[in-house]
């Protein structure tokens, strides 16, 4: 039997939590006056507030309880979400993360935080509030669950708290109170009607039950003034006197003659809706459904051999079974890619402030899906790619009204999918890449030869390369070459592409294809002399038969033509030097990486296969032609091609034949 830790879930939730304000006050900036996303954010305070508290974060409440106090006076309408208020608490923001991280940190910066707060909140000293609002009469009917007192809800510190609202009148409602020889000392019977006239809105009221929503059942609605006193001056002839049995069925029953009362909608999911569980345990059943279908194909083969019609029956409905699990796993581990993107904003905000920019971030296609696993290695990659898009492509507002410009730069941020690949883009209008000063750069550190030859797309591809910078100064952000060579091998690790284009004067943009996961793919299985390698089915176009005649009359050029189109095409027998006389009838296997295809020669096509991918050995690591490993259904190894690696090459070969002619 597993136990959960429950500070582990507080720092799960709390985390959360924290997103959800910073999201709230990035939201703020756009619209200072949105009394709801104020809310919101008060609401998740007053939650981290209270639940740190209750797990033992003592330091993590007490600081903040000040943010919470700050966004309580927003809220009230007696200070405005300034700028400056926003700035303030975003700061607090990540020492409340550390403080979640480890309760028992030290204070480090929190005074040097809690001051800009308090001046950030002493500049609203003449801030003029607006009028009061009216009061207005709510009709409160809320029963909590049976265990509520065993788990430590007090029912008179909420009607506490509502009476802080206002004026209250209190009934209690007994009718569901059993007879005392079945009455259980522990267990809570009541339920309870407030009538209560109070200025405060309604989220206020929502506020007091907030800890306690889920499990309880709560109506609130308003009363006009005639039925707030007919709620409180009971009559003698048809509502008991204060202290005798109410009965809350009824006061629904009499209510239902007037107007159905609007029900508050818990703002969490119900229980059983979503399950949360840790990312190693699917991390485990994924390994798992991978044994699986290897067990799985080694039975294939087995029922293929014989001609036992009941095997091959439980083998065809046993594989159909393990697919279905497979996608299933599959669907389970793919989370929208918006859990990305959302914390580029924050990003953003910082970057504006630090290069004194005017960015406007715009995002496309979060609702794109992809493997928990990959999303979380894409993080540090797109930091990069966005950190260089506002300090070295956007330009700064006096640059861009000369070039006749807005002065507020766009960065882009898109999601799409593409087959079995996701393309993330980053795009910026800034002042794109100078192709002259790239080539120099690379000639002065002797990346490349003075008078190479090289496309657009090599030179661009240059930028890559560890310490490679066109930075005339270093800055805080950038400067020092030290951050695309990790979107390189964080994206290739990934078995992803990095496209690059620009335009000068008008903006760049970064093309990263990802495939949907990183565990199991369908393949294509082929044969080159006597070994057997799998090529992803994703980057398959098409596959052409290669005559011997063909294969002589391209020696020394390997191209084909297709469709009026030359593709260059790479003889994997000679890549990896098999001694054995090709087969009469090769076959080439033509891949794409969505812009550049090249064909592939192989002896046979063996067919479809569903792959689980393992992880070359460290000896084998650095070897580009092959991406990673499988077992086949007889036991034996076949290996992944890198098709990426294998398309570069594929290029390389037609631009050297293209320059002999």
């Amino acid at each position: 039997m597993s136990h959960t830790d429950p500070s582990e879930v507080f720092r799960v939730e709390s985390q959360e939590l924290l997103e959800q304000i910073e999201q709230g006050l990035l939201d703020l900036e756009n619209n200072p006056s949105d009394s709801e996303v104020v809310a919101s954010v008060f609401r998740a305070l007053h939650t981290l507030k209270g639940s740190g508290a209750m797990f033992g974060y003592e330091a993590l409440s007490a600081f903040t309880h000040h943010c919470e106090t700050a966004f309580d006076r927003v809220r009230k309408g007696e200070a405005a979400a300034t700028p400056k208020l926003i700035g303030a608490v975003l700061a607090a923001l990540d020492h409340m993360r550390a403080l979640a991280a480890k309760p028992d940190a030290e204070a480090g910066d929190g005074e040097a935080l809690l001051t800009s707060l308090r001046q950030a909140m002493e500049a609203e000293s003449e801030f003029t509030p607006p009028a009061p609002p009216a009061s207005k009469t709510w009709r409160i009917r809320f029963s909590l669950p049976a265990d509520c007192l065993v788990n430590g809800t007090r029912p008179l510190s909420l009607l506490d708290e509502l009476r802080a609202l206002g004026e209250a009148e209190v009934d209690a409602i007994t009718d569901d109170i059993p007879e005392l020889s079945a009455l259980v000392p522990t267990e809570c019977h009541l339920a309870w009607q407030v009538v209560l006239k109070t200025d405060q809105p309604r989220s206020a009221i929502e506020d007091v039950f907030i800890f306690v929503i889920d499990d309880m059942k709560l109506e609130i609605e308003e009363v006009g003034a005639a039925a707030a006193e007919k709620e409180a001056a009971p009559q003698a002839a048809g509502v008991p006197e204060p202290g005798n049995v109410t009965s809350l069925a009824d006061h629904r029953k009499d209510h239902d003659e007037q107007a159905a009362p609007e029900k508050f909608e818990a703002r969490l999911p119900m229980a059983g809706e979503t399950v949360r569980v840790p990312a190693s345990r699917l991390d485990e059943l994924l390994d798992q459904v991978g044994e699986l279908m290897i067990a799985q194909s080694r039975l294939k083969q087995v029922s293929a051999a014989t001609s036992d019609m009941n095997l091959r029956s439980v083998a065809e409905e046993i594989e159909r079974l393990a697919s279905e699990l497979r996608d299933s796993m599959m669907f389970v581990r793919m989370v929208p890619i918006s859990q990305l993107f959302g914390r580029f904003r924050r990003l953003i905000h910082d970057l504006a402030r630090d290069t004194g920019k005017k960015i406007e971030f715009v995002t496309e296609g979060e609702t794109t899906e992809l493997d928990k696993t990959v999303i979380e290695r894409l993080a540090d990659p797109l930091i990069h790619l966005i950190r260089n898009a506002a300090d070295h492509g956007l330009e700064s507002p006096a640059d861009r009204i000369k070039a006749g410009k807005s002065e507020v730069g766009h960065v882009h941020l898109t999601a799409r999918q593409a087959g079995a690949e996701v393309v993330i883009s980053v795009i910026d209008d800034g002042r794109g890449i100078d192709r002259d000063r790239v080539r120099a750069k690379a000639e002065e550190n002797g990346l490349i030869a003075p008078g190479t030859t090289l496309s657009d797309n090599e030179i661009y591809q240059l930028i890559l390369q560890p310490g490679f910078s066109t930075a005339s100064t270093i800055t805080n952000l950038s400067g020092r070459g030290v951050g695309m060579d990790v979107v390189k091998r964080t994206i290739e690790g990934l078995r992803g592409a990095i496209e690059i284009s620009t335009v000068e004067g008008e903006g760049s943009k970064v093309n990263l294809r990802i495939p949907l996961t990183l565990a199991i793919i369908d393949g294509l299985l082929v044969r080159v002399g006597e070994g057997r390698y799998v090529i992803p089915l994703s980057n398959v176009e098409e596959c052409v038969e290669l005559s011997r005649e063909q294969d002589l009359r391209s020696i020394g050029r390997s191209f084909i033509t297709l469709r009026e189109s030359l593709v260059p095409f790479l003889r994997l027998r000679e890549m990896f030097a098999t001694g054995t006389d090709p087969d009469p009838y090769q076959k080439i296997v033509v891949v794409s990486n969505g812009a550049e295809r090249v064909g592939l020669v192989v002896d046979q096509i063996l067919g479809h296969h569903q792959t689980v991918i393992k992880p070359l050995s460290a000896f084998h690591a650095a070897v580009d032609t092959f991406s990673g490993a499988t077992i086949l259904g007889d036991g034996s190894v076949a290996l992944i091609l890198d098709v990426m690696h294998l398309i570069a090459a594929g290029q390389k070969q037609e631009e050297r034949l293209r320059a002999a002619r």
